[in-house]
């Protein structure tokens, strides 16, 4: 199993799903942007975004539901 730590904002409110059945999953969509900083042959730091689409399900989903909005979620560990 691999882990991914990702650091950055959100671009909107996350999107929550419930599937319901047997087994009710919530399902959480979202996506974060992440500064990336380079620099070129100039001195001058270039600064880019990387747009990752993220889906969390069952309690990841639930977490992202009660405690990840748009205002807040700067700099918060997911």
């Amino acid at each position: 199993m691999n882990k991914v730590i990702l650091m950055g904002r959100l671009t909107k409110d996350p999107e929550v799903r419930t599937l319901t059945g047997e087994n009710a999953t919530v399902i959480a969509r979202y996506t974060l942007a992440v500064d990336r900083r380079f620099a070129r042959r100039s001195d001058n730091n270039e600064q880019t975004a990387d747009f990752i689409n993220c889906v969390a399900f069952g309690k990841g989903g639930e977490f992202a539901e009660k405690y990840l909005w748009q205002e807040k979620v700067e700099k918060r560990w997911i």
